[in-house]
């Protein structure tokens, strides 16, 4: 039967890192309320309300993706409203899969309104359409945020859990466009991802520091995918409309300190962009832009 629950707080924080981290853990994983065996996705629909943007945050927030201080809310920012909320349901006894080790393979935001950078929001995430894929299975979380009581912004976040999969039937991502040539260097510093978590709650130990990563199997830590959307963004956040759709694909993990290259290329139907390795152009984010 399908329930809303509402969450008390600010949610993600590192006792929500904790319990995420629990199936991870040999032993642990086993017990009641860790154990996490597959199956189906809970009918579970988790909600935030009257949060009400901190004005500071977005200029901290801001300073670290790279967008400009403006009045109104960076186009992403509402992904920190939300994420606590991604947590929350991740680790959730009834939710099928650990969410350490689950990949963020895509996200797609929908603006239909800038808000105000002290507006007050209400936001609710619910885990939906899970399916076969070539790698494993993958599943939707998706976020609606309300303003007043109207539908101002929301996303859907597609994760892959590696497994059997089917190559043959399952889903293979969206189509995106060759990554444009590069219009930008960036160069990432090692503290990158622990910079990020700080603003957005997202602790993930792969994201911190060498040691941390290793433990996951990644030789240095990585950046955060929905950091490098976020500076994507903010590179081209002047030729965007009011309402505007903006999806990526997250391709290949930015290991940190590293440089790469940003470019974009505008047509009739949006902005094309891409994130790519210095070394020989290979992706690691691919996006594209489309006016609402």
């Amino acid at each position: 039967m399908a329930e809303t629950r509402v969450l008390q707080g600010a949610g993600a924080g590192l006792g929500t890192m904790l319990k995420a981290a629990l199936p991870a853990v040999p032993g642990v994983n086993q017990l009641p309320g860790v154990r996490k065996q597959g199956g189906a996705l809970p009918e579970l629909t988790l909600r935030r309300e009257q949060v009400r943007i901190d004005a500071g945050h977005v200029r901290a927030y801001a300073d670290v993706c790279g967008f400009e201080h403006r009045d109104v809310l960076p186009l992403p920012y509402l992904h920190m409203v939300a994420f606590p909320l991604h947590m929350a349901l991740m680790t959730d006894p009834a939710f099928p899969f650990p969410a350490i080790g689950t990949v963020h393979l895509e996200n797609r935001i929908d603006r239909l309104v800038p808000l105000a950078a002290d507006a007050v929001v209400d936001a609710e995430v619910r885990a939906t359409n899970l399916r076969a894929h070539a790698k494993g299975r993958i599943f939707d979380l998706e976020s609606r945020i309300t303003a007043d009581g109207e539908t101002v912004w929301s996303s859907v976040s597609t994760y892959l859990r590696l497994g059997r999969g089917d190559a043959e039937n399952g889903e293979r991502g969206t189509e995106f466009a060759p990554a444009p040539s590069g219009a930008a260097t960036w160069r990432l510093g090692a503290d990158l991802g622990r910079r990020y978590a700080a603003v957005s709650g997202d602790s993930n130990p792969i994201h911190l520091y060498p040691l941390t990563a290793k433990a996951l199997g990644f030789p240095r830590q990585i950046a955060h995918g929905m950091w490098t959307k976020a500076r994507a963004v903010a590179t081209i956040e002047n030729r965007l409309p009011d309402a505007v759709s903006v999806a990526v694909g997250f391709k290949k993990p930015i290991l940190l300190p590293s440089t790469v290259r940003f470019g974009f290329r505008s047509g009739s139907e949006g902005v094309d962009f891409g994130v790519t390795t210095l070394k020989n152009g290979s992706p690691h984010l691919l996006g594209h832009t489309r006016a609402l």
